[in-house]
C-alpha cells in the first residue's frame, strides 16, 4: 500500500495546477492511523471532514459515501498511514469559486513513522514557540488545508531533542502543540484548551476527553495563560499517529509520566487492540 495514491478514486498522483487546494488552500484534511488493517476512528474522521468541507463551502453531497468506496479499495496493511485530502476542485483566477464546485478527493498512503528514541514510553521534552496562531472562529477545530502558522512554529527549532513546540493565540492562550493536541492533570482534574478561535479539535482529543471520565478524571475546557502549567502534575501531547506523548520537561520545568497518562495510554492500546 505504501506510496499507493488516489485521485477521485483512480490510480493517480497528478492534480491540475488550477486546483484550488494547490492556489488558495481551499480544502481539508484528516490523517489516519491505519492497525491491523482498521482504520482507526473512521466514522469520526469523516466527521470532521464533512464538518470541514461544510464551512468552507465545498459540496459534500455524497462525499462520505464516495470516500467510504475509495478507502474500501485500498489492500489492507498491518500498520500505516492514510491521508484524506479534499478540494474545492479547480477554477479560474480569483477568490470566487467555481460554480458548480466539483470537489477533488485524493487518498494517500505511506508507512507508519518511526521513533526509536520510544517517546510514548518515555517521553519527550517540548519548548514554546513565538509564533502565535491567528482567532477565526470560521476555521476553528477544522484541518484545512493552510498549515503555515504551523510550518513558521516548527521552523523555530531545529534540536531533535525537542519533539514539539507549544503555541499561543494573539491573545495569549495555551492552544496546542504544532502537531498535537495538549493536555495537562491537575490533581483529578483534566485540562485542555478550548478551541472556539483557533487550533485543531484532534480526533485523539475527543477521544481521550470521552474516556477521561472513566479514570475518575474531570475534564475542563477554558482559555488558559502559560502559567496555568506551572500547577500541573502531569503533561501530555496527543495526534491520531503518534498516540499519546508524556512531557518530562518543558523548557526548564520538569514532570513525571504520572499514573493518569499510563492509564490513559493502556486504554488507547485496548482500543487499538479492537480494530
Amino acid at each position: 500500500m505504501t506510496g499507493l495514491t488516489l485521485i477521485n478514486g483512480r490510480t493517480d498522483d497528478r492534480i491540475e495546477s488550477r486546483d484550488r487546494g494547490l492556489a488558495y488552500g481551499h480544502g481539508v484534511f484528516e490523517t489516519i492511523l491505519m492497525v491491523d488493517g482498521q482504520l482507526t476512528f473512521l466514522d469520526w474522521h469523516l466527521e470532521r471532514l464533512l464538518e470541514g468541507c461544510r464551512r468552507l463551502h465545498i459540496p459534500d453531497t455524497h462525499l462520505s459515501s464516495l470516500l467510504r468506496t475509495d478507502l474500501a479499495a485500498l489492500p489492507a496493511t498491518e500498520a500505516g498511514v492514510v491521508k484524506i485530502i479534499v478540494t474545492a476542485g479547480s477554477g479560474g483566477r480569483g477568490y470566487a469559486a467555481p460554480q458548480p464546485c466539483e470537489p477533488l478527493r485524493v487518498i494517500q498512503c505511506s508507512e507508519l513513522p518511526h521513533w526509536p528514541d520510544a517517546p510514548a514510553q518515555n517521553g519527550v521534552r517540548l519548548r514554546w514557540c513565538q509564533t502565535r496562531l491567528a482567532q477565526q472562529p470560521q476555521l476553528a477545530g477544522i484541518k484545512h488545508l493552510n498549515r503555515l502558522e504551523q510550518v513558521l512554529a516548527r521552523a523555530e527549532w531545529q534540536d531533535p531533542a525537542i519533539r514539539e513546540g507549544l503555541v499561543l493565540d494573539t491573545a495569549g492562550h495555551v492552544i496546542e502543540g504544532t502537531m498535537s493536541n495538549l493536555f495537562w492533570i491537575s490533581g483529578n482534574i483534566l485540562h485542555t484548551p478550548a478551541l472556539n478561535a483557533c487550533g485543531v479539535a484532534g480526533i485523539l482529543r475527543r477521544w481521550v476527553l470521552t474516556v477521561a471520565p472513566t479514570l475518575g478524571l474531570a475534564t475542563r475546557l477554558g482559555q488558559y495563560r502559560p502559567d496555568a502549567l506551572d500547577t500541573a502534575d502531569e503533561l501530555f501531547i496527543c495526534n491520531s499517529l503518534a498516540g499519546i506523548w508524556p512531557a518530562v520537561q518543558l523548557e526548564q520545568r520538569a514532570f513525571e509520566i504520572g499514573p493518569h497518562t499510563r492509564a490513559l495510554q493502556a486504554l488507547l492500546n485496548k482500543e487499538y487492540e479492537l480494530c
